[in-house]
């Protein structure tokens, strides 16, 4: 059962027509009000429960009464609720208005993921680094712990946010996020690799000439294109129905920490070609990432929309 949990703080000239444009919407359940019982600021306190596919429109509901200028409104998730009432309600619902995701709780989910602190820069250059290492001794098994530690994703769905929503900020700012943290990478990592060079640290068959691992990531392809194109709807998909394990699919399923490894390491080693093949495979994937993304964002939010107008006018009839 899909439900969301709105806790509300209303000025007390405000509660009564709060209170009736919550009574009068079939999908809010349990709602409870207290007169005078919240503070900073100062006023009533209202929480209720409504079903997922109906929290868009009572949240905008709100907002347009003015709710959130002069009070407050915090929404959750309901992990779990016993309702014989909420279970009829899903039941005798169509489901485009049972499941609709909350986009609001979406896109602030995408834009605090998208919050640019030191941590995320060092999370770069370990996985760098980590990858290299990988590179280095032919392991497949570390080039997919540095998709993991990886967080460029966060800033890639934040910039198909910021186009998707005309925010021209958000836009720069992952930009420069992605920009600073993979050249951040890069060149921590070439610091490293030529450390590991002039101390002989890379495997013989490395050395040898023997990269299958290296030779995987300088070398763009449709399949990669392809590989891509599917990973930017499957994170987007994820980010917006809540499915962490296809989200983790994403990060080790595109080369974009890898290649900036093996732009990395091939300069290290003087591998001119490699270099070439890897930056191509940064660009294109993280561009590829961007697109897809803001695509399927906005094509989610209209084809979800279309489907919640059609269930209403259903059940209307």
């Amino acid at each position: 059962m899909d439900l969301i949990h709105f806790r509300i703080v209303v000025p007390s000239e405000l509660t009564e027509r709060t209170v009736g444009l919550l009574t009068a919407d079939d999908h809010v359940l349990n709602l409870v009000v207290v007169s005078s019982a919240a503070h900073t600021p100062d006023g009533d306190a209202l929480e209720c429960d409504v079903m997922k596919g109906a929290a868009n429109g009572v949240l905008g509901s709100l907002r347009a009464l003015g709710v959130d200028r002069v009070g407050a409104i915090a929404v959750e998730d309901v992990e779990m609720m016993f309702s014989k009432r909420a279970e009829q309600i899903e039941a005798d619902e169509p489901s485009a208005l049972v499941h609709t995701p909350l986009w609001a709780a979406v896109e602030a989910h995408i834009r605090a993921e998208g919050t640019y602190l030191p941590s995320f820069y060092l999370f770069l250059v370990i996985a760098g680094i980590i990858g290299s290492v990988g590179i280095m001794s032919n392991s497949q098994i570390l080039i997919v712990a540095a998709m993991v530690v990886g967080p460029e994703y966060n800033a890639i769905a934040g910039v198909a946010l910021g186009l998707d929503r005309g925010n021209r900020r958000r836009v720069r700012e992952g930009a420069r996020a992605l920009t600073i943290g993979f050249l951040l990478a890069i060149v921590v990592t070439f610091a490293f690799a030529v450390l590991a060079r002039a101390a002989g640290l890379e495997s013989e068959a490395f050395r040898r000439g023997v990269r299958p691992v290296s030779q995987l990531i300088d070398t763009p392809s449709f399949f990669s294109l392809v590989v891509a194109c599917l990973a930017g709807i499957v994170g987007i998909v994820s980010l917006t129905e809540a499915h962490a394990s296809a989200l983790l699919g994403v990060f080790i399923s595109v080369t974009t920490i890898p290649a900036a490894s093996d732009i990395a390491v091939s300069v290290a080693f003087t591998d001119w070609s490699e270099a070439r093949g890897s930056l191509l495979q940064l660009l294109m994937n993280v561009s590829v990432l961007v697109i897809v993304g803001f695509l399927t964002l906005r094509t989610q939010r209209r084809l979800w929309r279309r489907a919640s107008r059609r269930a209403a006018t259903e059940a209307e009839g």
